[in-house]
C-alpha cells in the first residue's frame, strides 16, 4: 500500500508566495496598464557567468529508505520538474520516494543576500512532504494550472509499478483519487508515461503500443483507449513520454523503439512518425512557440531538433553525455524559449542557443550523472539532481554508503539576468 510520511521542513506559510504575486501585481498595476503590459518580460538569463549554488540537497537522499523500498546505499535521484507555478519542486527517487521542496521566501528577493550552498555539509532544508509509492516511480507531472493560491489546484500525478495513476493532494501529502486501467485480465495496467495536457482536463497515460486518456474530473476507471498503430506506422514499443504543443493542438509521444509520433490532440490522429534517434526516446518536448520538437533518447549522445512544418530531416543535433548509460536524462528549455539546458554523465550541465543549436556555456553540476534539469518558470532560477544505480559485490556497500556530498544530489542554481541592477 501507498503510504505518505511527512518530513521536517519549512512550512509554506504563503509569504514567498504572497510575496511573488506582489511583485506580478506590481508588475501589472505600475502605472498605465498598456505600459505595464509593455514593461513586464520574462527574465533574460545571461549565460557568460557560472550560476551560484543557492540551495543543495544530499543527506535526506542518503538515509534509510521506508519499508518496501531500497536500501540506502542504492538510493539515487532519478528526476526533479518545478511546479507551475514556481513556488516548490518535486523529486523522484529510487527509494519510491517522491519529496517536494518549497522555495525558501529570500529567494524571491533576488537572493543576492543568500550565502552560496557548500557540497559535503548539512542540507539547506528538509524536505515538506514525502509520498512513498510502495513500488518503482516510473513517472510523474504537475497539474498544469498549478497555484499555491488556490489549494484545490496544488496536486501532482504519479504512476509506479502494479498502481493506478496516483493524483496527490501537495500541501498534505494525502490521496486525492486515482485513475485506474485494466488489461484483458481486468487487472491494473500500470502506465509507463503520465502528462495532462495543456488545459489540465485530460490526463494522457502512456502504455505499450496505446495511450488511454483519463477525464481530470472523473477518477476511476472510465478512459477512452488509442492503438498508436494504425496503419502500421506508429510506434510498436512502450510510451515512454508525451508532450503537448502550447498552440496548435499536437502532442508528441516518444517510444522506446527508437521513434516518435506526433498526434492530433483533439482525435488522435497520426500527424507525423520521426526516426532518428539511436537509442530508445526518454523524453519529447515541444518549443515554446510549439514548432519544433526536442527528442532524447537513451544511450545516445545527441538531442534532435525537428522542424514540425518540415520532418523530413532533422534540424540540428545538439550533444551530451549519454552514449553509455540507460537512464533517463531530462532536459528543459528557459521560459523566454530561447535556451535548452541538458545534464550528461559527465556532471555537466550543457546549454545550447536554439535558434542555430549553437553550444552558449557549460557549468559542473555534480560528480555524478545529472539526470535532471528544470528552468524556474519565472524567476532565473535552475534545479538539477544526480545520481546512477551503483553495482557491487556486497563487501563494497559500505564505501557505496559514504557517497560525495555532490554525487547524489539535488541543487537550486540562480544565473544572472538581464534584469539585474
Amino acid at each position: 500500500m501507498a503510504a505518505v510520511e511527512e518530513a521536517a521542513a519549512v512550512p509554506p506559510d504563503g509569504g514567498a508566495e504572497s510575496e511573488a504575486a506582489e511583485m506580478d501585481a506590481a508588475a501589472v498595476t505600475e502605472g498605465e496598464e498598456g505600459e505595464a503590459a509593455a514593461e513586464y518580460s520574462w527574465p533574460q538569463l545571461r549565460f557568460d557567468r557560472p550560476p551560484r549554488r543557492l540551495y543543495h540537497f544530499a543527506r535526506q537522499f542518503s538515509s534509510a529508505a521506508p519499508a518496501g523500498g531500497r536500501g540506502s546505499g542504492e538510493n539515487f535521484l532519478k528526476g526533479v520538474k518545478w511546479s507551475p507555478d514556481g513556488s516548490s519542486f518535486l523529486t523522484s527517487s529510487e527509494d519510491n520516494s517522491l519529496r517536494l521542496f518549497y522555495l525558501p521566501e529570500d529567494a524571491y528577493g533576488g537572493a543576492k543576500h543568500v550565502a552560496e550552498a557548500a557540497v559535503g555539509g548539512e542540507d539547506s532544508y528538509g524536505a515538506f512532504l514525502q509520498v512513498n509509492e510502495g513500488e518503482p516511480v516510473y513517472d510523474f507531472c504537475w497539474y498544469p494550472c498549478m497555484s499555491l493560491s488556490d489549494p484545490a489546484t496544488c496536486v501532482f500525478a504519479t504512476t509506479s509499478r502494479d498502481h493506478p495513476i496516483h493524483l496527490w493532494d501537495a500541501t498534505s501529502g494525502e490521496l486525492r483519487c486515482t485513475y485506474r486501467a485494466y488489461d484483458a485480465m481486468d487487472e491494473i495496467a500500470a502506465a509507463l508515461s503520465i502528462s495532462f495536457n495543456s488545459t489540465g482536463s485530460k490526463l494522457f497515460a502512456g502504455y505499450n503500443k496505446a495511450i488511454r486518456v483519463f477525464d481530470v474530473h472523473r477518477p476511476g476507471r472510465d478512459f477512452e483507449q488509442y492503438s498508436l498503430l494504425k496503419g502500421g506506422e506508429g510506434p510498436t514499443g512502450i510510451i515512454s513520454s508525451i508532450s503537448f504543443s502550447p498552440h496548435n493542438g499536437m502532442l508528441a509521444v516518444g517510444s522506446y523503439s527508437q521513434t516518435t509520433a506526433v498526434y492530433a490532440e483533439s482525435n488522435m490522429e497520426p500527424l507525423y512518425v520521426l526516426h532518428g534517434q539511436l537509442g530508445g526516446v526518454t523524453q519529447v518536448l515541444f518549443s515554446k512557440d510549439g514548432n519544433y520538437l526536442y527528442t532524447g533518447g537513451r544511450k545516445d549522445p545527441y538531442i534532435l531538433c525537428w522542424d514540425i512544418r518540415n520532418t523530413v530531416d532533422v534540424v540540428y543535433k545538439l550533444y551530451r553525455a549519454a552514449d553509455t548509460t540507460n537512464q533517463r536524462i531530462y532536459f528543459d528549455i528557459e521560459p523566454c524559449g530561447r535556451h535548452l539546458a541538458t545534464g550528461g554523465q559527465d556532471g555537466m550541465v550543457h546549454v545550447y542557443d536554439l535558434q542555430g543549436g549553437q553550444w552558449v556555456t557549460g557549468f559542473q553540476a555534480a560528480a555524478d550523472t545529472v539526470n535532471g534539469f528544470s528552468f524556474h518558470p519565472y524567476l532565473p532560477f535552475a534545479v538539477t539532481s544526480s545520481g546512477h544505480r551503483r553495482f557491487g559485490m556486497q563487501d563494497e556497500f559500505e564505501d557505496e554508503l559514504n557517497l560525495g556530498g555532490d554525487e547524489n544530489c539535488c541543487s537550486v542554481w540562480m544565473f544572472s539576468s538581464s534584469q539585474e541592477a
